[in-house]
């Protein structure tokens, strides 16, 4: 599904989207924040405003609220330009918009509960499964030494089972990742888009537009907005756990090395820095959001933000409990938990807040390419 164009009457998909172009052409007679970040640059390249456009700028703000601080329009003034919150609004629809496939949209309007009972299934698959397989007394007895997940799951089921979920998860956000990129329609020479693609890599890997044009971003005023830290904690928290499993996969098909291995094996050290990054970057975002002003929060979705970081959270937490608990009895029940967890998150990665990281890269490599000209 895609909406890059207005409809008959210049009328929008949404009313979101209406608002947004309002506040677009407001903004841009005024310019006053151009210099805080790329959403006006892109902006005033433009005279008017189909939906694509908007999405676009709705996914290249990184909600700093600076514009909100320093805009003379902002409310109580009649023109109430609120730009982070509509934007807001809007990226959170584009979600939806440009989701694979689109049966499954509605899954962003009630993320949590979508994302809770997803969660459920899959720990009592994985309880049902091993119950099936093995003695119901192994799920409780002491197992160690190399090979030991592997009396309870073994290998071959295990790869398969997360093998599909990922490749599924891949398959799906990257589709619709095809559809919003079109949507916001690439520019005609898109075949130089390398080195677009590069400072895309460094915007989105330092998130140069979290800092409100260089000044910082305090929403509310005194309050210094700490979500770069956490942001960076939990995006690199769960690159490391990534290389972890891969690493993990080298040692067992190339090396004939089974899990689990000693705390000192790069897994278990990667795995360890990784799962850190996911317990204080999630807990981390999850506290800024209770100190965030209310007058930029978006109207819908908040479920979906919370239930995304405590995945994460709830990720790195049962991968703790299975490395401490790996040789006690009750290694069963936490793997069981654990591998459910693991398993909701694949499934719904293509229909959570994950997918907010893609379009964001997405608009920043289309920011760049605007600026080179290209």
């Amino acid at each position: 599904m895609q909406h890059s164009d207005k409809t008959v009457g210049g009328t929008h998909a949404s009313a979101s989207l209406a608002e947004a172009d309002r506040l677009m052409t407001v903004c841009n007679s005024c310019r006053y924040c151009e210099g805080l970040c790329a959403v006006f640059p892109a902006m005033e390249m433009r005279r008017s405003f189909a939906d694509g456009d908007l999405d676009y700028l709705a996914n290249l703000c990184h909600a700093c609220g600076a514009c909100f601080i320093d805009c003379q329009f902002s409310p109580p003034h009649e023109f109430n330009v609120n730009v982070p919150k509509v934007l807001a609004d809007v990226r959170a629809d584009s979600y939806a918009t440009y989701a694979w496939p689109q049966f499954l949209a509605p899954a962003f309007k009630r993320n949590g509960l979508a994302i809770s009972l997803t969660c459920l299934f899959c720990i009592v698959v994985s309880l049902g499964y091993l119950v099936v397989i093995t003695d119901a007394s192994a799920i409780f007895a002491v197992h160690q030494g190399p090979g030991a997940f592997y009396a309870l799951m073994p290998h071959n089921s295990m790869a398969l089972m997360f093998g599909l979920a990922f490749a599924y998860a891949i398959l799906a956000i990257t589709l619709s990742a095809r559809n919003f990129w079109r949507a916001i329609g690439p520019p005609p020479d898109a075949s130089k888009a390398a080195p677009s693609i590069w400072q895309a890599m460094g915007d989105a890997g330092r998130l140069r537009y979290l800092d409100g044009g260089g000044a910082g971003c305090e929403l509310p005023p005194g309050k210094p907005d700490r979500r770069r830290l956490f942001h960076h904690l939990t995006f690199y928290g769960f690159m490391l756990c990534f290389a972890a499993t891969s690493v993990g996969t080298l040692y067992h098909y190339l090396l004939a090395r089974e899990a689990p291995y000693p705390w000192y094996d790069l897994p278990v050290v990667l795995g360890t820095l990784g799962g850190v990054g996911l317990l204080i970057g999630p807990l981390g975002l999850l506290s800024q959001r209770t100190t965030r002003d209310m007058a930029v929060r978006p109207q819908n979705y908040n479920g979906m933000d919370t239930a995304f970081v405590l995945m994460l959270f709830l990720t790195s937490a049962t991968g703790f409990a299975v490395l401490l608990l790996r040789a006690t009895p009750a290694l069963g029940i936490t793997l069981i938990v654990h591998l459910g967890v693991v398993m909701a998150l694949f499934l719904t990665l293509p229909y959570g807040k994950f997918v907010h990281g893609i379009y964001r890269f997405l608009a920043l490599v289309r920011s760049a390419q605007e600026r080179s000209g290209h």
